[in-house]
């Protein structure tokens, strides 16, 4: 079979397309073959052997896809199996979800770990009620286009965050009240939007660049939601900044959390994909290649050249 291997840790020159043998599945495991596979910067992470994804070399890298299981036709897709970037994987059988009937593979791929990901956030890190203002970053990418359909779906006003006009008409036409593009100012807008108060929520994937701007937009008792760090981790804080900004509230999760149980997994997957099925949400697959252009994917993706979500189809 195909796959995308690394031999050293580095850029995504490193990434190398070879023929493997097929992966010989162990105890509780099955063989799938893989239709579909998602990019995601944990795979760029990965890569530069970042922990917690670094591991032993050569491997093949990626933990993202969908496709079916051999021997039974069993339409699965995952968000969690090492290894994903081929055209097939030695899978467990508890991390993966089924794919309800009239939801595409490819689909199924691009929603698994960014859908999952806007779903917690929105219902578990801060469930957000109907009528509070949400600051969502980077809102014409994966995450965040799921994630402003989501807000706006319980009710709550998006203001959202974004590099170009281009990526700012994706934002509007997933539900976005109102665009900051450039991300300057984008405090003072929402507390303008709000009667001076603030967003309730900011919802933070980019990091280092935003993060300090985000505290001063939060009302008295707002929350940070960092869950990504796409422009640099933030500088160290300073407890005593949430005193000063309104007893704020800071939160750094991770999907891992919310999936570290095969119940949880399959609740929350099975949440986004059931949403999916009935036309509630919207998946944008902004890309398309094949698993030999996986090095042009990663570039794509570190250069902010895609909207919604990069897929690799083996």
């Amino acid at each position: 079979m195909q796959a995308v291997v690394i031999e050293q840790t580095g850029g995504p020159e490193v990434l190398t397309v070879r023929e493997v043998p097929d992966p010989e599945p162990g105890e509780g495991q099955v063989l799938v073959d893989v239709e579909a596979v998602g990019v995601n910067f944990r795979d760029v992470y990965e890569r530069e052997g970042r922990p917690p994804y670094g591991g032993g070399l050569p491997a093949v890298i990626g933990a993202e896809g969908a496709g079916t299981v051999v021997g039974t036709g069993e339409r699965v897709a995952w968000l969690d199996v090492p290894g994903s970037y081929a055209g097939r994987v030695a899978a467990p059988r508890d991390k993966l979800v089924p794919i309800p009937d009239g939801v595409d593979a490819d689909v199924a791929a691009a929603v698994m770990l960014q859908g999952c990901t806007a779903h917690y956030l929105v219902s578990d890190s801060h469930p957000v009620a109907e009528g509070e203002w949400a600051v969502v970053h980077s809102a014409a990418g994966g995450v965040g286009l799921l994630l402003t359909q989501l807000v706006r779906a319980r009710g709550g006003h998006v203001l959202a965050t974004t590099s170009t006009e281009e990526k700012a008409e994706l934002a509007r036409a997933a539900g976005a009240d109102e665009v900051v593009v450039g991300y300057e100012g984008f405090p003072e807008r929402v507390r303008a939007l709000s009667g001076g108060e603030g967003a309730t929520v900011v919802y933070d994937g980019v990091g280092r660049t935003t993060f300090d701007a985000g505290l001063t937009a939060l009302r008295p008792t707002g929350r940070m939601i960092l869950f990504g760090a796409a422009s640099g981790q933030p500088d160290p804080l300073v407890l005593q900044q949430l005193a000063a900004h309104g007893s704020l509230y800071v939160q750094r999760p991770t999907l891992a959390t919310y999936t570290r149980t095969p119940e949880l997994l399959r609740r929350l997957a099975g949440a986004v994909l059931d949403l999916v099925a009935a036309g509630r949400l919207d998946v944008r697959i902004g890309g398309r290649r094949p698993l030999a252009e996986a090095r042009a994917a990663h570039e794509d993706l570190e250069g902010r050249r895609t909207t919604g979500k990069l897929l690799l189809l083996p």
